[in-house]
């Protein structure tokens, strides 16, 4: 017996806002009106064969993206608190958009694989921690093992606790990361577009959401920011190397080492007392009159920690399944192009589909 799939009136507002195309826009460009095309979305009229071959025609995408099924989430509420949510709802959309079309890509390839990770991302109530957030961040580092000192590398740490760590090109919208559960395995997106040494901190900052934030609160982005900074540098460590005479050489030469801005260093000197108020604003003034605000030193950068665990899940579907490329872009209804846009450690070369390792 055959099972009909059918019209996913949700996959239209998600594919109109994954192209930043707005309702209006789109009801012109197929000549139907606004009106149709909204109760198209809401589901109140089934669109006929030909508006389906319209819209998607004029989104560029697979009929088969529109009988996508999975669930459609809103944005983690956490972005609502961001100090540089400022992006507009446009914008946002479309973030809401390509996140939720990772996820059900990510739904797809993972009915075919099993992944095993080697620790868990646990979850730790701040108020049974008193508000201790240093207590929480050295909890999560004995419980996944870490060495003292520095992390060397954050985004392995993470793949070992399961979570898959995705780059987004979000371009210039002010959005550095969110994290989301959507299913056995937890996601932190990362806007690519970013120093090494912030994509670093937004990892540990979306990690702290994860760990404490199961229900959110208006101090979630300062509870966050405070167990990236004291995960990636605990009190007791990196205050041995800011004990003494605090200044801008000093904190440039710990840069390489913790893997973090000479303003994440300044920050936490401040915060575990190795510095005054004083001593902090001064040195604020000496970044500010420096231009080191917008761009630090660059014989101070570091290489970027590439993600390998969602590479590995395309590879055990090539390598193991006998995917092709275009077999995968069908399993998961998008064009090869936007596959290759949305993954581009994929890449076509002489007839041949090469793994292209980013580091």
């Amino acid at each position: 017996m055959t099972t009909l799939i059918s019209f996913n009136n949700e996959m239209v507002l998600l594919g109109r806002q994954l192209r930043r195309v707005t309702q209006g826009e789109l009801a012109s460009a197929i000549n139907i009106t606004q009106g149709h095309l909204s109760k198209i979305e809401h589901g109140l009229t089934e669109p006929s064969e030909a508006v389906i071959e319209q819209i998607s025609k004029e989104l560029n995408l697979p009929r088969g993206f529109f009988f996508r099924k999975g669930r459609i989430y809103g944005l983690p509420i956490s972005i609502q608190y961001r100090k540089k949510a400022t992006a507009g709802q446009h914008s946002l959309d479309y973030i809401n958009a390509l996140f939720n079309t990772h996820v059900l890509n990510l739904t797809a390839l993972l009915t075919s694989v099993e992944l095993k990770n080697e620790f868990e991302i646990p979850k730790l109530d701040i108020y049974e921690y008193k508000g201790n957030i240093e207590k929480i961040a050295d909890s999560v580092r004995r419980n996944w093992l870490l060495p003292k000192g520095p992390i060397k590398n954050l985004t392995e740490s993470l793949e070992q606790a399961g979570c898959i760590v995705i780059w987004c090109d979000l371009s210039n919208i002010p959005v550095y990361g969110l994290s989301f559960v959507p299913g056995k395995h937890p996601c932190i997106f990362l806007n690519k577009n970013q120093p090494a040494d912030k994509m670093r901190f937004t990892l540990a900052h979306e990690l702290g959401h994860l760990v404490m934030h199961s229900v959110p609160n208006s101090e979630m982005e300062k509870e966050a920011d405070q167990f990236a900074s004291a995960f990636l540098m605990p009190f007791d460590d990196i205050r041995k190397d800011l004990i003494g005479r605090v200044s801008l050489p000093r904190i440039a030469s710990l840069k390489p080492l913790w893997r973090v801005s000479m303003q994440s260093l300044l920050v936490r000197a401040k915060a575990i007392g190795v510095i005054s108020e004083t001593q902090s604003r001064y040195l604020w003034q000496q970044i500010s009159s420096l231009g080191l605000r917008m761009h630090e030193p660059p014989e101070l950068d570091f290489d970027y920690e590439a993600p390998t665990l969602l590479e590995s899940i395309f590879k055990i579907h090539m390598d193991n399944l006998g995917y092709s490329i275009d077999e995968i872009a069908d399993m998961i209804k998008l064009h090869k192009s936007d596959l290759l846009n949305m993954y581009p450690f994929l890449e076509k070369k002489k007839g041949h589909l090469r793994l292209i390792n980013n580091n």
